[in-house]
């Protein structure tokens, strides 16, 4: 595919059909993940991967409210849709491994002060990696959507998948054959900013 035709065409999927994601189209997916930039080439990232459906029960069983619902939002349509997934992908950062890299001779730091960093580079590294990761899904005729963990749940995800304590979960990735249904995005009820809106030439 076109790599214009893949920037254009890319969207957050929320239910999949019952085929299976072909295994080399993974491996391409995590691949492509990997090729992402970071800072210092740190390279602090890692990726849990669910393929079977044992593995992906216990990732939903851990990551949503078990019993009545307690959000003030009705998250039933997004779950049941995104349950259907058959490929999940959690995109972990590290941040000692930023501090570390960054403490070595060649970059001039002697201490592993966070405060140092302007933004969180591992997370925006990770998220790099993501956006690579959804782009790889579209040219492999694929669909998929990035989703965050709840804070509350985080720790029961991390106990579940055997998580190190030095990585944090920047998101979700979910892989599937696309199908329509499942919880509107939000694109159905925002309008997307026009360039001249948001792109400011020579200053703002």
């Amino acid at each position: 595919m076109e790599f214009q035709d893949v920037v254009r065409t890319r969207r957050m999927h929320r239910k999949f059909t019952d085929e299976p994601v072909a295994a080399d189209a993974v491996d391409r997916i995590t691949r492509n993940a990997v090729r992402a930039p970071s800072a210092g080439f740190s390279q602090g990232w890692a990726f849990v991967v669910l393929e079977t459906a044992q593995d992906r029960d216990r990732f939903w069983a851990a990551s949503t409210p078990q019993g009545p619902e307690r959000s003030e939002r009705d998250m039933s349509a997004w779950l049941a849709g995104m349950r259907t997934a058959p490929v999940i992908v959690l995109a972990l950062a590290s941040k000692a491994a930023y501090l570390r890299r960054y403490a070595e001779p060649d970059k001039g730091w002697e201490d592993l002060d966070e405060a140092r960093w302007p933004v969180p580079f591992w997370h925006v590294d990770v998220g790099m990696a993501s956006l690579l990761m959804l782009q790889t899904a579209v040219d492999e005729g694929l669909g998929a959507c990035f989703f965050g963990v709840p804070p509350e749940h985080v720790p029961a995800v991390r106990a579940e998948l055997g998580i190190p304590d030095e990585y944090e979960i920047t998101g979700v990735v979910a892989v599937g054959h696309p199908v329509d249904g499942g919880a509107k995005g939000s694109p159905t009820r925002r309008r997307r900013k026009p360039l001249d809106e948001v792109v400011h030439r020579g200053g703002w």
